[in-house]
């Protein structure tokens, strides 16, 4: 679709955005599955559409549907969690396509410059609290039948689904493999399944300069799990954009496990949420070594595939800290 046609058909749903039309239309990114448009009404109100363009599928084939991942936005805010208004859902036979509209949320979303740049330094000890916080409302989902049918999915279940990646791409790290067993070996059961973000890290993350922690962003991979996987991939080492700190590169793992029960979470051990932060680097790990397995074998010559694979070295190193620290 071009811009034009995106144009007319916001147009003709600008009426129940609360507006007569729509201005200045952009797209904001080319991502892997989904696109993402910026445009106003009117009214002067800017808005943001979150669209799946025609004739694609996922490229890992665990992305939810975009009526899904809205419903969800919807229900994380009815618990308070900090999350952009939903404002319309478009159906896949609509002129928009698939998509939903939301109010634009102002702040940053770079990790690098939330980790370390001077204008967050003022804000940034309250960050890691205030992300538990937001996990334990999101948490709080109710799972009845109100919602959509969501994946469910136990620490063995990752292991299994990234494992299979492995095994695929035929790969020999030693680091790997010892990760894979002692994890598989010390699994902990899912005992008190709760509603994931999935993806909740710092780059998906909206910060205000002077508030904090302004929107949960990117809901694409929500499932059912431990409360504690959501944790441990803020903690994972790759998402902390050159931080010295766990949490995000800016926060502690105390501040993120006081927040979380300062909103109602139950308490959750450092232990577990360790165990979800090695996993986190090996799942990451079996990811780079699938963007390098496309650039080298032509599936996906850009470089930005080749500098991912080269990563991999990095998430053995988080790997061996953790397993040391484990023995």
């Amino acid at each position: 679709m071009q811009a034009n046609d995106l144009q007319a058909a916001l147009n003709d749903i600008a009426p129940e955005l609360g507006g007569q039309s729509i201005t200045g239309l952009r797209r904001l990114s080319g991502g892997a599955s989904q696109e993402t448009w910026a445009f106003s009404l009117d009214t002067g109100r800017p808005l943001i559409l979150r669209r799946k363009p025609p004739g694609t599928g996922s490229v890992t084939g665990l992305a939810t549907p975009l009526a899904t991942e809205a419903a969800l936005i919807r229900a994380a805010a009815k618990q308070g969690a900090p999350v952009p208004e939903v404002l319309a859902i478009c159906d896949p036979g609509s002129d928009v396509g698939e998509a939903y509209v939301m109010a634009a949320v102002e702040g940053e979303t770079l990790g690098k410059r939330i980790a370390r740049d001077d204008n967050f330094a003022a804000i940034r000890p309250k960050l890691a609290f205030q992300c538990g916080e937001a996990l334990a409302k999101i948490h709080a989902i109710p799972l009845d039948e109100s919602l959509p049918p969501l994946n469910r999915s136990s620490a063995l279940d990752e292991l299994a689904k990234y494992e299979a990646v492995y095994r695929t791409l035929d790969a020999r790290r030693p680091i790997f493999e010892a990760a894979f067993k002692w994890l598989k070996d010390t699994a902990p059961p899912l005992e008190r399944p709760v509603m994931l973000h999935g993806d909740f890290r710092n780059g998906n993350l909206m910060f205000s300069p002077r508030t904090g922690l302004a929107a949960v962003l990117d809901w694409e991979l929500v499932h059912i799990g431990d409360p504690a996987e959501d944790m441990g991939w803020i903690c994972t080492a790759s998402w902390r954009f050159g931080g010295g700190k766990p949490v995000g590169g800016f926060g502690d793992y105390a501040d993120l496990l006081a927040g979380y029960e300062a909103a109602g979470g139950a308490p959750i051990a450092l232990e577990r949420v360790l165990y979800w932060q090695m996993l986190g680097s090996l799942k990451w790990g079996c990811m780079c070594l699938g963007m390098y397995a496309s650039f080298a074998n032509g599936t996906d010559p850009s470089v930005e595939r080749a500098m991912i694979g080269r990563r991999t070295s990095e998430t053995e190193i988080d790997l061996m800290a953790l397993l040391e620290r484990a023995q």
